[in-house]
């Protein structure tokens, strides 16, 4: 392999300033017991509901479940594919609704609330087949063109 082949490229500096009603472009993510399993693991959560079927049927679900870890750690994704390599998440807030279950898909949306200079906050919703999965707000900066380069 050359090193073009493997290199990577940060996505760049975001091409124009934002501006308070933008839209965040949509993220499709298809919830699989793989994504589950792994984000309760990776996050350290061992409850039985996010990794054995039976033990969370047992508890009354349908399957096993996504942790709030694993939400957060997606919201995080969503606004930094969006915001770029240059920004910072300052603060997450968000709230569970609709639970993800395996073989469904959630769909993140957003919409830029406010500005102040390079402080953004933005509104964010990901929503299941079963409705609002969850929602939340996002404070973070995304530095100005001039002081990145």
């Amino acid at each position: 392999m050359s090193t073009e082949e493997t290199t990577q490229t940060l996505a760049p500096v975001r091409p124009h300033p934002v501006t308070v009603g933008e839209q965040l472009p949509e993220l499709r993510i298809p919830i699989t017991a793989t994504l589950i399993v792994t984000g309760a693991i990776a996050t350290r959560d061992f409850q039985k509901v996010h990794h054995d079927k039976d033990v969370a049927v047992a508890a009354g679900t349908q399957n096993v479940f996504m942790n709030i870890l694993t939400t957060n750690a997606l919201v995080n994704r969503y606004v930094g594919e969006w915001a770029g390599p240059t920004s910072r998440v300052h603060r997450i807030n968000i709230r569970l609704g609709a639970t993800n279950f395996p073989g469904d898909e959630m769909v993140f949306t957003g919409s830029v609330e406010s500005v102040d200079g390079d402080d953004v906050t933005l509104k964010v919703i990901g929503t299941n087949s079963l409705g609002p999965h969850v929602t939340g707000t996002i404070d973070l900066s995304i530095p100005s063109r001039e002081e990145t380069a």
